[in-house]
């Protein structure tokens, strides 16, 4: 796991962690109290780790860009491709972390009594 965090940098991966842990809370606190303003919470705070895990993909893109326009001469295609790995863990995560916060909100959308 630290791996991972690292790997995508740690000034997106570390909040993006942070986010999770609080759409855990939130959806574990909306099963003993379902409230509109939790379910607000629950789907605004997904979509932000969502956009902010893309946020990170574009900007360790421009990073990525800079650092190949300043390289005189042949760039190998292996480190290309590794930084574009490493490019695309943020907003992987943050996908990953918008589907577990929509899936909070579905379920607490089914346990909600009319």
């Amino acid at each position: 796991m630290t791996h991972l965090l690292s790997d995508g940098g740690y000034q997106f991966m570390i909040p993006l962690l942070l986010l999770l842990v609080v759409i855990l809370f939130l959806i574990f606190k909306g099963i003993k109290n379902n409230t509109e303003k939790n379910l607000a919470l629950l789907k605004s705070i997904s979509l932000f780790a969502l956009v902010f895990g893309f946020l990170g993909f574009t900007i360790g893109l421009i990073e990525a860009l800079d650092r190949i326009v300043e390289i005189d001469g042949d760039i190998a295609p292996t480190v290309v491709a590794g930084g574009f790995k490493i490019g695309v863990l943020p907003p992987t995560f943050g996908m990953f972390i918008f589907l577990v916060g929509r899936a909070g909100v579905t379920v607490l959308i089914g346990l909600k009594k009319e």
